[in-house]
């Protein structure tokens, strides 16, 4: 489905992220793993994974808090001068308070991280993409940017903030034949709500039709949807996928 393709992922060291990267990797696409840092598991984990599929895995580190690595790291995927056929942007950042304990210092991370560092690096990946004249770019976003959480303001407005440059770019890209499409999760099993209380993870739960959290795979499988073929008349498009949230 994606053979011989080559795909950017970032937030690649774990959940939907690394997720990511194993399902490409099972359809034969090559990928730049992105990582705020590179340990020995990881970096064995994109060995492994290589070898089981005969594809290549570059894993890159960078800083989403840092602007100047997020441009060093756009550099050294350009340079490998090979195409760049998919880019989702998986990276991000949460901070749960409520909005009158919110600092400024708080949102102004967030931001940087889930909507600036991100938007810095499609820009420079659609560089190649605009060069060949086709790609397809995946932001990963939340149901909290559409339906709103409590205690997650800072989080919500940023990601909502993606499902707005959603819009625009798969406006403004089309004519370049690239399609930029955005998924909404809803609550998924990774590090992200391991802090969240026994209580509201169970409310979050109840209100969705299937009772169960989302598995990281499950959002992997819709991200190698969009980049496939099998989407080449969506874009534009906001994509739930929260079990059947109330």
């Amino acid at each position: 489905m994606l053979k011989d393709r080559n795909i950017v992922v970032t937030g690649a060291l774990q959940g939907i992220g690394r997720e990511t990267v194993e399902q490409l990797a099972s359809y034969g696409a090559n990928i730049w793993a992105c990582s705020h840092f590179l340990d020995s598991s990881f970096l064995a984990f994109c060995s492994e994974t290589a070898k089981e599929n005969n594809i290549s895995i570059f894993p890159l580190e960078g800083d989403f808090t840092s602007i100047d690595s997020v441009k060093g790291m756009s550099r050294d995927i350009l340079k490998s001068k090979l195409p760049i056929d998919g880019l989702v942007n998986v990276a991000g950042i949460t901070k749960d308070a409520i909005f009158q304990m919110t600092s400024s210092a708080d949102l102004a991370k967030i931001y940087e991280v889930n909507v600036m560092a991100t938007l810095i690096l499609t820009q420079a990946v659609c560089k190649s993409m605009i060069r060949a004249g086709s790609g397809s770019i995946v932001n990963i976003s939340s149901i909290s940017a559409i339906d709103g959480v409590e205690g997650q303001i800072s989080y919500s407005a940023s990601k909502a903030a993606l499902i707005g440059a959603t819009k625009t770019l798969a406006r403004e890209l089309g004519n370049n034949n690239i399609r930029v499409n955005c998924i909404a999760p809803g609550v998924i099993d990774t590090d992200m709500n391991t802090n969240v209380p026994e209580d509201i993870l169970h409310a979050r739960l109840n209100n969705t039709s299937l009772k169960r959290m989302g598995a990281p795979s499950e959002v992997a499988d819709l991200i190698a949807f969009f980049l496939s073929d099998l989407s080449s008349y969506m874009t534009g498009q906001i994509i739930r996928i929260d079990g059947g949230m109330a």
